[in-house]
């Protein structure tokens, strides 16, 4: 194999992550549901042909799919040793989650890339699409003992072979949705990805040459390796533990242990999650490829310089243990994935803050908040309005955390008021930062959001939570004080109602008129209370972001000698 000249790597580098991210952009205009359109809840990348691994990830796709997306790939690669007949314009479709992390949602699209007749690599797409069957619109089950109630499954199937659509694959996905526009445009918006892949993946060869593209892919990844192994030695060695609680699995009402132990030797580094809950029967369950995955984000989050490629994972170990609801089995459910790695990610700030406090934050709001809103329009026509909601982020070293922003598992954007109320009958009756909900410190964590939704349509509609931190407040780190814990209500007709559960809960009947409220969690507080600047404590009062009273309370009187 040729040697490849830094300069040379880098040029390449940024070509195939142009690639990626050209797919990425093809697809978010294409889309017809606005969680992929609007909120870009999808992803795109190269894959290697034997191992199956990350070579390139788009930049604007979520994080959490670089590592579940490969398993999807070598679930694709297992199935071609087994069948045999690999052929140029094969498409696999699938959306195992068991098999490809994540949740059934997401629909996964595979497409072997040929050069000269020999595989040189894998091109996939996945997208979360706006509903697969299932007993709930949207799919967020809150209630959910198998995946069957949660959605439609799809194993690894070929939706096209040597080029030729296989139409009854598409029959059966368009027969098992609500939305089946929403599915039939975002299947076309995805294959077009692929297909502008393909020719982007042509040019670059036709330019550089298959051998130094392979050169430069696996220069990528022992690059990516060595940054990781470089960033573990400068740390201390030592083990430092984390725990938090899920609220509970939607069925039963006890909490969920999630435990971390972090232990860095020399340049390798293992996560062990000895300790966490057992497999639980509702729908907070996560597979094994969903759990490495998550560990992969949190990396990159702590160390952000790192690229998006398998070889960042080849110094570190992840240890499940079985029977975990971290290493689910098939048919448990599963829809609720976003509340558990969000907690993954959470406890593993929480231990490294004990080694690093420098390159971590306090602890997000923690939920995404799955809420789905459905009925029938008065022509009969079903609506599914999906969508998730923001809240704030952690304090740092830094500065205070942001206020009514994404989870730190995506880089997807929150779908703005004026798209979904023009294509659903809501009003927004309130869409606003929640005061005093950040968590207190030197640096106060971000503000979370009050949302108020209001049913118009004269059928009326009914909803569906799957949210978290309910129960259990965002930690903050460094001796900061904790954020506020989620709350939500949903309005009837004798008062204003809670779930027993806390955070999930299935079928609320709303009448025309009637709304359901969410007022999400702050972020965690970094660093001790009295080593808050007055200035910044005036500031926030000024602003309304903290009561006059309370400030006193959390921080002392001597803001109010401050002029703003």
């Amino acid at each position: 194999m040729s040697e490849i000249d830094p300069i040379t790597l880098s040029v390449l580098s940024g070509r195939m992550e142009q690639i990626a991210d050209e797919m990425d952009a093809t697809l978010f205009r294409a889309a017809f549901n606005p969680i992929i359109a609007e909120a870009h809840d999808a992803s795109h990348g190269l894959y290697h042909a034997v191992s199956g691994d990350t070579l390139v990830q788009g930049k604007s796709g979520l994080p959490i799919f670089v590592g579940v997306m490969s398993f999807a790939v070598k679930a694709v690669i297992e199935k071609v040793a087994a069948d045999g007949d690999l052929q140029d314009g094969d498409i696999f479709i699938f959306n195992d989650a068991h098999i490809g992390g994540t949740h059934l949602s997401d629909m996964r699209l595979v497409r072997p890339y040929f050069r000269d007749g020999e595989l040189f690599c894998y091109l996939a797409s996945v997208g979360h699409w706006h509903d697969v069957g299932g007993a709930v619109p949207g799919n967020y089950n809150p209630a959910a003992t198998d995946v069957f109630q949660e959605a439609f499954v799809l194993p690894p199937v070929r939706l096209a072979r040597a080029g030729e659509v296989n139409r009854d694959i598409i029959d059966i996905l368009l027969r098992n949705t609500r939305l089946p526009q929403s599915a039939m445009g975002d299947l076309n918006g995805q294959l077009g990805a692929l297909d502008l892949g393909v020719r982007r993946m042509d040019e670059l060869l036709d330019e550089y040459g298959a051998s130094t593209i392979t050169a430069a892919l696996d220069a990528l990844g022992h690059r990516a390796e060595a940054l990781m192994r470089a960033e573990l030695e400068a740390m201390p060695d030592g083990r430092w533990e984390a725990l938090d609680y899920l609220d509970n699995d939607g069925i039963t009402d006890e909490p969920l242990a999630i435990r971390v132990g972090l232990e860095i030797n020399g340049d390798s580094m293992t996560l062990d999650f000895a300790g966490s809950a057992p497999q639980c029967a509702g729908p907070v369950n996560i597979a094994l490829p969903t759990t490495v995955a998550t560990a992969y984000v949190a990396i990159k989050h702590i160390f952000p310089g790192l690229p998006a490629n398998a070889g960042v994972m080849r110094p570190i170990e992840v240890k499940v243990p079985e029977g975990s609801l971290l290493s689910a089995e098939f048919p448990s459910p599963t829809g609720g994935y976003t509340e558990t790695i969000l907690r993954m990610i959470d406890v593993i700030f929480s231990a490294f803050a004990k080694v690093a406090p420098d390159r971590v934050v306090a602890n997000a709001y923690g939920t995404i908040n799955a809420l789905s809103i459905a009925g029938k329009r008065s022509n009969g026509q079903p609506w599914v309005m999906f969508s998730f909601y923001g809240g704030g982020h952690g304090g740092s070293l830094e500065g205070d955390g942001l206020n009514h922003g994404n989870a730190p598992i995506s880089t997807a954007t929150i779908p703005p008021m004026e798209i979904l109320e023009a294509a659903y009958p809501v009003m927004f009756r309130q869409w606003a930062l929640r005061p005093d909900s950040a968590g207190a410190g030197k640096h106060r964590g971000g503000l979370g959001a009050i949302y108020e939704i209001e049913v118009l349509e004269e059928n009326g509609a009914e909803a569906f939570l799957f949210g978290e931190r309910g129960r259990f407040a965002p930690k903050g780190i460094v001796d900061g004080q904790d954020g506020a814990m989620n709350r939500f209500s949903y309005e009837q007709d004798d008062d204003w109602k809670v779930p027993p559960l806390a955070s999930k809960m299935r079928g609320i009947k709303l009448r025309q008129g009637q709304a359901v409220r969410l007022e999400t969690p702050g972020g965690g507080g970094y660093g001790k209370t009295e080593d808050r600047a007055a200035e910044n404590v005036a500031s926030d009062v000024a602003r309304g972001f903290v009561d006059a009273e309370r400030a006193d309370q959390l921080y002392g009187t001597a803001w109010r000698e401050i002029s703003i």
